[in-house]
């Protein structure tokens, strides 16, 4: 089987445009689906999401400031609330109302900024990602990243939706030996709006890193289990018990290995994309030895799929007219697949309607 593989990009859709601890003060600049805006933390602590543009003589917003009454362009000192409405229009302030940029939708919770760049009256807040386990940090105490890829954002979704690929690209940390990735058993469904795998490796040597952080001397049994959530989040928990702890019973155990992963891919453009990512490990804190390696091992392993999913775009686009093959171990990949070009269709129904 084989399709086109670069995906559009849905607009009608919540994406992440920032960890809640990227927005400060400072005027935040990102492009995400396909426009400039500009993110920024108000006098009162909220976050506004703008246009980065000033309606006036179009200079960016993102090099002005944040004052009192909101973000203040640079460049002749306008400014403009979360809501895009003018607050201040230095020497015409009888005219202020005249005067307002684009402003979209947000939700700030869970340490997540989640931001709805199409049509505002659809911005349905109940069908954003719930992540619990980043209000619980005591047991889950979650360290976070963002890298640019210049990649499909769905090329990202790929790549976490077909594990095969870690027994090759991250050998040295988190992969471990490519046939036990293979020879794993996989239990893969579609969901309402996505899908989900659950996938067991027994009786597995356990990948470098698992060994660093936990301490394994013998084979484990390993599980991954992903859900993708479309368009554009995976949802995942990993881990590892020694053999004959029951870990197919029971996997919320004390000791071994347990990971909780949040992963979003928000397009920039139709060949590139934000990767946001969480992780936490329930058994090393993130201040341990232990705990500082295995951050610095997820990091190098995003790197290392950063480096092959842009190669793999640059092929693409020296060639797009040529589709791509699924093979059996793609079975989630396609149904992620699937799940979005049903979330697209609906979008372009209602685009018509």
């Amino acid at each position: 089987m084989s399709e086109c593989p670069i995906e559009p990009i849905l607009r009608n859709a919540w994406y992440i445009a920032a960890w809640g601890h990227e927005v400060t003060d400072k005027p935040l600049a990102r492009k995400l689906v396909g426009e400039d805006v500009v993110l920024f933390r108000d006098a009162s602590g909220r976050v506004g999401v703008l246009e980065d543009r000033c309606c006036h003589r179009a200079a960016p917003l993102s090099i002005g400031s944040v004052v009192e009454a909101g973000l203040q362009c640079g460049y002749h000192g306008m400014i403009f609330g979360r809501d895009g409405e003018c607050t201040g229009n230095p020497g015409e302030e009888e005219d202020r109302g005249l005067y307002r940029v684009r402003a979209f939708p947000i939700v700030e919770r869970q340490n997540f900024v989640w931001v709805w760049m199409g049509d505002p009256r659809l911005a349905d807040e109940s069908t954003i990602v719930d992540y619990p386990f980043h209000d619980a940090g005591e047991e889950w105490p979650f360290q976070f990243g963002c890298y640019r890829y210049a990649a499909n954002f769905m090329f990202v979704i790929d790549n976490l939706m077909d594990l095969t690929h870690l027994g090759y690209v991250h050998g040295s940390t988190i992969g471990g030996f490519p046939q036990s990735h293979v020879d794993a058993e996989m239990e893969t469904e579609a969901t309402e709006n996505g899908a989900k795998f659950l996938r067991w490796m027994m009786a597995s040597p356990p990948p470098p890193s698992f060994v660093a952080i936990g301490g394994f001397e013998s084979p484990v049994d390993r599980w991954s289990d992903f859900e993708y959530v479309a368009p554009a989040s995976v949802l995942q928990w990993g881990g590892a018990l020694d053999v004959g702890r029951g870990a197919r019973e029971n996997r919320n155990q004390e000791g071994g290995v347990s990971l909780r992963l949040f992963h979003h891919a928000t397009p920039e453009s139709e060949t590139s994309c934000h990767y946001f990512w969480s992780v936490a490990n329930r058994n090393r804190a993130p201040d341990s030895p232990e705990g500082e390696q295995f951050y610095r091992d997820i990091c190098d392993a995003f790197l290392e799929d950063k480096a092959m999913i842009e190669a793999q775009q640059a092929a693409i686009s020296r060639d797009p007219g040529r589709g791509l093959h699924y093979r059996r171990h793609d079975e989630a990949v396609a149904l992620a697949r699937r799940a979005l070009h049903r979330m697209s269709a609906a979008e372009l129904r209602s685009a018509a309607e």
